[in-house]
């Protein structure tokens, strides 16, 4: 298969470039960024030419699949143009910069019956399967998933500062992290019609126009769910202050760190697996899931219209609890 990757800025970028340049019947043909000066080193580990403009190297190169990154704000314009042409593709959510974006989009491809993935990559963490396995029978009352990660500092760092910009990003962690836990909610709980009951948004580590810390919570199929997220943990990247918990019927299930989790029953016994609990580690299997998913004709683990579903229920979040100014400039 002939790849591409767009917008190659993006700090997860590795995420998709080595897992690919691992894979013996995958080439990579061409990355594109409007800066070129992170397009270029990108191409030279790929050995292959960058572009400035996406639609001039999916013009030239006519790849077979592209993986699709950028800024929020313009993810969307390069989702039609990759369904316009049919071109098979991979978006980092949020995948627009706003619910009425991501609707748009999803339904755009469904009706060009394009292949759009979306990574959301929790949907290969084992406590899903752990949980039906032991749990199979039992309704599920509640779930809470708190994932706070490095300050925003980072961002700075890896000179994405757009991610900190409502204008160009849509929003805060909410969007950027718990989007992962809004969708496991649909997952664990699915065909629940899930409601936003409450929202708690705060601005008071940066005074930035996102969020650093939120709380969403939902009911749905007779469970509540409660998702924090934040830009609040002194700690490198892909390093999180996180906790799951997760109660059934007869079982509760707790995470604490990214190795193990922790199974209770209401006779107390507990027992425990080893298991990897964050995003970082799924990344290779979705890559080679979803070019498997092409080259098979089958659909994608997660589709546009999944994307979607979790951004209109976070925009829900954030119309509950507006941040208000003053803001400081990012800079």
């Amino acid at each position: 298969m002939r790849i591409v990757l767009i917008g190659v800025s993006h700090w997860h970028t590795p995420f998709y470039l080595d897992p690919a340049l691992a894979m013996p019947d995958v080439a990579i043909v061409g990355v594109s960024d409007p800066d070129m000066t992170r397009a270029e080193p990108t191409a030279a580990l790929a050995k292959c030419p960058a572009f400035a403009d996406y639609r001039e190297m999916c013009a030239k190169l006519k790849p077979d699949f592209a993986f699709a990154l950028g800024r929020h704000c313009d993810m969307a314009e390069e989702a039609r143009f990759l369904i316009e042409q049919r071109i098979p593709f991979a978006m980092e959510k949020p995948c627009a910069l706003n619910a009425a974006e991501a609707q748009d989009i999803a339904n755009q491809a469904a009706a060009a019956g394009v292949f759009a993935a979306v990574p959301m990559v929790f949907r290969y963490c084992p406590i899903i399967d752990t949980i039906r396995e032991i749990a199979d029978k039992e309704a599920l009352q509640y779930l809470m998933f708190k994932f706070v990660g490095g300050m925003v500092n980072r961002y700075y760092q890896q000179d994405v500062t757009w991610v900190i910009d409502r204008q160009t990003s849509g929003g805060g962690p909410l969007l950027n992290l718990g989007i992962h836990f809004v969708d496991l909610c649909r997952v664990l709980l699915p065909g629940a019609d899930l409601k936003v009951t409450g929202a708690m948004m705060s601005n008071r580590a940066e005074h930035l126009t996102i969020e650093d810390h939120a709380v969403m919570l939902m009911q749905g199929g007779g469970a509540s769910c409660m998702v924090e997220t934040g830009y609040l943990y002194p700690a490198p990247n892909s390093v999180f202050d996180m906790h799951y918990s997760i109660r059934t019927e007869g079982h509760y299930f707790s995470a604490r760190d990214n190795g193990r989790l922790e199974i209770v029953t209401n006779d107390r016994q507990r027992t425990t697996r080893e298991m990897k609990l964050t995003n970082v580690f799924f990344y290779p299997e979705f890559c080679r899931d979803t070019l498997q998913r092409v080259r098979d004709g089958r659909p994608p683990i997660a589709d546009l219209a999944d994307n979607a579903a979790a951004v209109a229920l976070i925009e829900q979040a954030y119309a509950m609890s507006p941040l208000t100014g003053p803001f400081r400039t990012i800079g």
